[in-house]
């Protein structure tokens, strides 16, 4: 059962307030002349912080794991035993504070983390003909309009239905600037309104909206291994051997137990207990504040080290939705009024590119009629009429074969590979096609310059889609190599295959992708809207499907390993510096524990760069 943060914080400073206590109690007692109460008073306020350290020792070897905190145990222990209560007082100290110092940092994080969760909206303004209603957001359905008030939570995702509205994102894309809408385009929930009042046609029930699945995934961060696991123990045998070697090399050369004692002193590794965790904890708080949630400490650390990322295709480089990219009429022909009557007849069939047309048609604030007298032949065609027009629309064979003039067929010169036709024909005459494509992100080609930038040598795109629609994305982007029709099984072959030549990221979206996800070294999910499998399986979320969130994080990443690096460096190196000068008798343990404790000061400071 995990113990809570607020109990962890309130011991950790009960273990500084006694060290505290005892090392002043001490020196005003030595200083009153009794140096006989000062050494007891020391060695109460030091055996308290050992016996917690000892504890947590003993739990971690029933675990299997040797951690750094054996040299601290060990310093204390010989300070108490050799009659150096001052020295051992000094590193209680100094070890109670860096515990301290650890777990605000890691409540620090969380914080970062879970602030999302006092933000979400309860109740919702619903409109009901003429008046409003205040409902649960739970009753809020697909289709309700919902009025959101200045300085309101949004409670659920939904279009904008009239005029403009200021949003703050801030929340969910970590911009600070506010984010003009228009009607027709879509309001997160989670997004705060710092304009006027606007209504909005919700889109998706509340328990499935962009906000719910944040909430949903941090509670699940939160209840997975504390991010704060020491990376540095596994180095820990090799530094404990080598402390006890240089320790014991100097009482037996020497003849001085004391000197022993300082090596042991100034060996306490807090530069490794604390600095690699606090630089691990401070870079996964930026990046929560940078609308990225990364699950474990391992994480952050592991997409440091990437070298290749292999990206799924829809959803990911492009939109995973069929837009309109063109529209062409026979001369003459008004566009608009041919895509209002298409659109217009396509809301009587639920296939995927008639619900894409009718969007779209609504996005650019088309009137659409009601159809009549509706006949749709399964996947080829719709026909029917529309404002007393007949209207067939469908398939460019299916459109010439029910038109008395006309050709489709010649209007689909220059359309780009792997793009959707939908032709129109308007009482028997062929007026034109639509052509419909999922668009690459216009922030794709700089996601794919920013991972170079940063390390990422080879780029792999990996899709479920057609091969030759894959082949035209990857040749749009200047990537060298793409693989088309994967099923999921395929995708984590190319994974493992990808792991042997360097570390891998796998970025995806769908259900199809999350055994890709758990394959890899790192498994970067794009969106908390996407599938709730791939979400889980991944190591990092982004919150909001915006690919410059991932740039960001990969190079909060890369700073963060090179902050932790550096601080873990030049604290060692002075340890090991100070170890020795104390082998040869040249520092006492209390100077040594003094030292140690100014070593571990500046390297932990620099390990909190990282928040920058």
């Amino acid at each position: 059962m995990a113990i809570p943060l607020t109990a962890v914080l309130n011991f950790r400073s009960f273990l500084v307030a006694v060290a505290v206590t005892g090392l002043a109690a001490g020196a005003l007692s030595w200083l009153a002349g009794r140096p006989d109460w000062s050494a007891w008073i020391w060695a109460a306020g030091t055996v308290p912080v050992l016996v917690a350290l000892v504890a947590e020792i003993v739990t971690s070897l029933h675990r299997g794991q040797v951690g750094l905190d054996l040299v601290a145990a060990l310093s204390m222990t010989a300070a108490l035993a050799f009659g150096e209560p001052l020295a051992g007082n000094v590193v209680a100290l100094m070890y109670a504070g860096g515990q301290l110092l650890e777990a605000y940092a890691e409540g620090r994080a969380r914080r970062e983390m879970t602030a999302l969760l006092g933000r979400v909206a309860r109740v919702a303004l619903r409109r009901v003909g003429e008046r409003l209603e205040e409902v649960p957001v739970e009753a809020v359905a697909v289709g309700d309009r919902i009025l959101v008030r200045h300085g309101e939570v949004v409670a659920v995702d939904g279009v904008l239905a009239q005029h403009v509205a200021l949003v703050d994102q801030s929340a969910l894309t970590g911009e600070s600037v506010p984010v003009n809408k228009r009607p027709g385009d879509e309001i997160l929930s989670g997004s705060t309104n710092v304009g006027d009042v606007f209504e909005l046609d919700a889109s998706r029930p509340a328990a499935e909206s962009t906000y719910s699945n944040i909430v949903r995934l941090v509670e699940q961060a939160r209840r997975s291994k504390a991010p704060s696991v020491r990376i540095a123990d596994r180095y820990a045998i090799w530094f404990l051997l080598l402390t006890l070697v240089i320790a014991g090399s100097a009482w037996w050369a020497s003849g001085d137990r004391i000197r022993a004692l300082a090596v042991l002193v100034v060996a306490t590794p807090c530069p490794l207990i604390l600095a690699l965790p606090v630089a691990i904890i401070a870079g996964m708080s930026r990046a929560a504040k940078l609308g990225v949630l990364v699950k474990s400490g391992g994480a952050i650390e592991a997409l440091a080290k990437v070298r290749t990322a292999i990206l799924d295709k829809t959803g990911t480089l492009t939109f995973g939705l069929a837009t309109i990219t063109d529209i062409r009429t026979i001369e003459g022909g008004d566009g608009n009024e041919m895509l209002r009557l298409a659109a217009s007849l396509d809301q009587a069939s639920n296939h995927v590119i008639a619900e894409a047309l009718v969007a779209d048609a609504r996005r650019r604030g088309l009137r659409l009629s009601r159809p009549t007298e509706v006949r749709e032949a399964a996947g080829t065609g719709v026909s029917g009429v529309v404002d007393g027009r007949a209207v067939t629309i469908g398939g460019s064979g299916f459109v010439r074969d029910h038109s008395k003039r006309g050709d489709p067929y010649a209007l689909r010169r220059g359309v780009p590979e792997g793009a959707a036709v939908v032709a129109v024909a308007i009482d028997g005459e062929v007026t034109g096609i639509i052509v419909l494509a999922d668009r690459v992100r216009p922030d794709a080609p700089a996601m794919l310059s920013a991972f170079k930038e940063a390390g990422i040598e080879r780029v792999v795109l990996a899709s479920g889609d057609r091969e030759d629609v894959v082949a035209a994305i990857a040749h749009q982007l200047d990537i060298a190599e793409a693989f088309g029709e994967l099923d999921p099984a395929a995708k984590v072959a190319v994974v493992r295959k990808e792991r042997e030549r360097a570390p891998v990221m796998m970025v995806g979206d769908g259900v199809n992708d999350a055994p890709a996800l758990a394959s890899a070294d790192v498994g970067v999910a794009m969106g908390a809207r996407g599938s709730a499998a791939s979400s889980e399986s991944a190591d990092i979320v982004l919150l909001v499907d915006r690919l410059d969130n991932l740039t960001m994080a990969v190079r909060v990443a890369h700073r963060t390993r090179r902050i932790a690096l550096e601080s873990v460096l030049a604290g060692l190196g002075l340890s090991l510096i100070a170890m020795v000068v104390a082998a040869f008798g040249y520092l006492p343990p209390v100077a040594g524990a003094l030292i140690q404790e100014a070593i571990d000061i500046a390297v932990i400071l620099n390990a909190l760069r990282a928040l920058r």
